[in-house]
C-alpha cells in the first residue's frame, strides 16, 4: 500500500496547499469558471473555500482533479 501512495501526486498534499496552487495557477476568476462553487464566484478566499471543500466531497474531488490536471499541463 506505502507503493500505492508514493505514486500518488496527492500523497502528502494538503487541501490548503493544492488551493493555494490552483489560485496562482488560475486565478480566482478562472478557478470560478473551472469548478462553479460560490465560493470561488463571491468574495473568494482561501478560508472560505477550505471551509466549504472540507465539507463538501464532490466539490473536493473537483479541485483535486483540476489539480491533478493542472501537473500535467505544467
Amino acid at each position: 500500500m506505502a507503493e500505492t501512495q508514493t505514486n500518488n501526486p496527492l500523497h502528502g498534499k494538503t487541501l490548503e496547499a493544492i488551493l493555494n496552487h490552483l489560485v496562482e495557477t488560475y486565478g480566482w476568476e478562472r478557478l470560478a469558471e473551472e469548478v462553479r462553487i460560490n465560493c470561488f464566484l463571491v468574495n473568494p478566499s482561501i478560508k472560505s473555500s477550505l471551509t466549504f471543500l472540507r465539507k463538501t466531497p464532490w466539490a473536493r474531488t473537483k479541485v483535486e482533479n483540476l489539480y491533478l490536471d493542472s501537473l500535467h499541463k505544467g
